[in-house]
């Protein structure tokens, strides 16, 4: 049976009750083409694009949207050149582009926190997974080495830490993405009670701010950010194992985003 990108987007939301209000729609391409490769991606950047051209794939699964914006309001950049030439990209290649944000994100447990947890090797510390936050019992270590390890653990230069770097932890949750904003983070340090929250973004003077007041106090409360991609793209990448599996005799490829940031 000939594999068509809609076989693989019905094997994508099949763990899922259909959503009647999301972002993962096939944004470019046709249900019944055949599948020729297969490229998992945090954001379709340009480059990314133009290497999945490369490896002859014509259907890129991409976490984040592709025009810069969550809701894809693509209006507000019809007349801009970036956006008309990686239009007109995507458009002459043929490629299929699928966005998967919220049904991965509704995995059982979520299918970006867990790859994010395999890639760090803690997958034997989980006590519980929650919709938005898996919290883990870690062997004792300080802010400091934890911070090493994930930055060893992800192959990422740098992390951004607000608290004591020599306080111990065992008590943390995960919080991939932007679910390092105030309203979702700052509660769980009580809830769950929480020495450390590991997170993707969020606004700086949110959480940030709360931690650096509970510090002061004398409070035991950590915060280390990794960046938005650096915490959602080990979650794509186990996506791409599992494709490979699921369809064995299609190339799946996982591409990893250029880093965004540098640091001087």
């Amino acid at each position: 049976m000939t594999l068509t990108v809609q076989h693989v987007l019905d094997r994508l939301l099949e763990p899922v009750d259909r959503l009647e209000r999301t972002v993962d729609t096939l944004q470019f391409g046709s249900p019944d083409t055949p599948v020729t490769g297969i490229v998992s991606t945090f954001l379709a950047s340009q480059e990314v694009i133009e290497q999945a051209i490369a490896l002859k794939a014509n259907l890129i699964l991409t976490h984040e949207g592709a025009f810069y914006s969550h809701h894809e309001r693509t209006g507000l950049l019809e007349q801009d050149p970036v956006h008309q030439e990686k239009l007109r990209l995507i458009e002459s290649s043929g490629m299929a582009l699928f966005r998967l944000h919220d049904y991965i994100h509704r995995y059982q447990p979520d299918g970006i926190t867990t790859g994010l947890i395999q890639a760090l090797d803690w997958s034997g510390y989980v006590d519980e997974h929650q919709p938005k936050v898996s919290v883990l019992t870690v062997p004792e270590m300080t802010v400091r080495q934890a911070a090493e390890h994930v930055k060893a653990a992800l192959g990422i230069p740098f992390v951004r830490i607000t608290g004591s770097l020599d306080m111990t932890c065992t008590r943390v949750g995960l919080l991939a993405g932007y679910r390092g904003n105030g309203a979702t983070a700052i509660p769980l340090f009580e809830q769950e009670q929480l020495d450390l929250i590991i997170a993707g973004e969020g606004p700086e003077w949110e959480t940030p701010e709360y931690v650096k007041d509970a510090v002061h106090q004398g409070k035991r409360r950590a915060l280390i950010l990794l960046g938005h991609a650096e915490s959602e793209e080990p979650g794509m990448e186990a996506l791409a194992e599992q494709m490979r599996a699921e369809f064995p005799s299609i190339p799946v490829h996982f591409i990893p985003a250029v880093r965004t940031f540098e640091v001087l």
